[in-house]
């Protein structure tokens, strides 16, 4: 499957990463295995999906850049970190963690503060920028401008439905989709919610999402008109409260609802509970009482590589990762465990699959960058207490301003916190 000329282009493009210079055999992890041979152990952190057999995508990889790699005898230590845990792991000690590790873009403020990511050199740019677009290419960018991690697959949520009950034109707009079958959506969950405050203008941090200082803002109006909304959602009898122990998916599988919101790591329970009817699509608009129809827009991130500065063998660290977001890596990732590529030269490979599609279709017109500043853990639990308090009845149209601005105004002191 994979082409050995492409690979040695691929992998010899990132050997300039961070300018750093073959690394001598004194200082490289044991010396040499042969003349012009750097003997080198590189520890990789990644989930148990990717590493549960001799032939699983990782393993793989490994003896692939190997043999494309004959100035160096590598000894592989692979061990299970999930992207979702790999800054809280990675922070703890920097110079004791994994050379190389796959995260979640979200943790990228957290590991650039701890000094355990390495940032990716031009060569290495050219090779994502040739790939990605701007948005992923967005979501491994730093506050400094620098790009650190390479990407290999979009992170977010979209909607899943029957398409025997909604046309393809019904699921542009969720109020049409009420009027024709049920919909489920978690409301009470802060990574949910925002979707439809985002729509309607609400700002985090700033246009790029980067710039603490400006703090999260919403027009008042606005905010007022989406809650109202929200508050008449719930009540409507074809809506269905969806929760984070899965509800939602679950009333999918009995036939009680027929359309849900998620991402792909449910795409295969989904096609079982729709079998011939399984269908998925970016997010739809609605309309507010007041007559303002607004977008939904998910938040979007990515899954990255990144490599650890900290490594004894930074220079086959940072190519190896690099490498793990390859074109050649990316298709074999997707061919063995569905993950959907970021890269744009394979969007072949997934075009007969719906949630492929509606994740990239998603990330490319109904999202907005999820923050990845540390200000940004101040968000999550105001906003649930808010979704909440809206699933529970706490907050009702006469009370809706109040209750909308309460939430903003709770928000005010990161602004302040970060002009100090």
């Amino acid at each position: 499957m994979t082409n050995m000329k492409k690979i040695l282009s691929v992998t010899a493009a990132a050997a300039m990463l961070l300018g750093v210079s073959a690394c001598g055999s004194n200082n490289n992890n044991g010396g040499t295995a042969a003349k012009g041979t750097q003997s080198i152990k590189l520890t990789v952190w990644g989930p148990s999906e990717d590493q549960a057999k001799s032939d699983s995508w990782l393993p793989t990889m490994e003896k692939q850049f190997a043999k494309a790699h004959p100035e160096y005898k590598i000894t592989w230590k692979n061990a299970v970190v999930s992207e979702g845990d790999a800054g809280k792991t990675v922070k703890q000690d920097p110079s004791a963690a994994a050379d190389v590790y796959m995260f979640a873009n979200d943790q990228l403020g957290t590991l650039i503060d701890a000094q355990a990511i390495g940032e990716i050199s031009d060569d290495a740019k050219a090779q994502i920028k040739k790939q990605d677009d701007d948005a992923i290419i967005k979501s491994v960018t730093g506050t400094d401008g620098k790009i650190y991690g390479v990407p290999f697959t979009g992170n977010t949520y979209f909607m899943y439905y029957n398409k025997s009950k909604f046309s393809s034109d019904d699921i542009k707009s969720l109020d049409t989709m009420l009027q024709k079958g049920k919909v489920s959506y978690n409301i009470g969950n802060s990574w949910y919610l925002p979707a439809f405050y985002t729509g309607a203008g609400m700002t985090l941090f700033g246009k790029d999402a980067a710039t603490a200082k400006d703090g999260i803002k919403m027009d008042s109006a606005a905010a007022t008109d989406v809650t109202k909304y929200l508050v008449d959602l719930v009540k409507n009898s074809n809506f269905v409260v969806d929760n984070d122990e899965g509800a939602g998916l679950a009333a999918l599988q009995n036939g009680t609802v027929d359309a849900i919101f998620s991402g792909t790591w449910s795409a295969s329970d989904v096609k079982k509970a729709l079998g011939d009817n399984y269908a998925a699509a970016q997010l739809p608009s609605f309309t507010t009482s007041g007559g303002s129809t607004y977008q939904m827009k998910a938040f979007y991130g990515s899954k990255a590589v990144g490599y650890n500065p900290n490594s004894k063998a930074p220079q086959a660290a940072a190519e190896f990762a690099t490498y793990l977001g390859s074109s050649e890596a990316q298709k074999a990732h997707y061919t063995m465990r569905q993950i959907v590529p970021t890269d744009k030269s394979l969007a072949s490979t997934y075009k007969n699959d719906p949630a492929a599609v509606a994740q990239n279709d998603t990330i490319a017109n109904t999202s907005t960058l999820q923050p990845t500043i540390a200000q940004m853990a101040n968000f999550w639990d105001p906003c649930k207490t808010f979704g909440t308090a809206i699933v529970n009845g706490d907050v009702n149209s006469d009370n809706a301003q109040a209750k909308a601005q309460a939430w903003l105004d709770s928000y005010k002191n990161i602004a302040k916190d970060s002009s100090k």
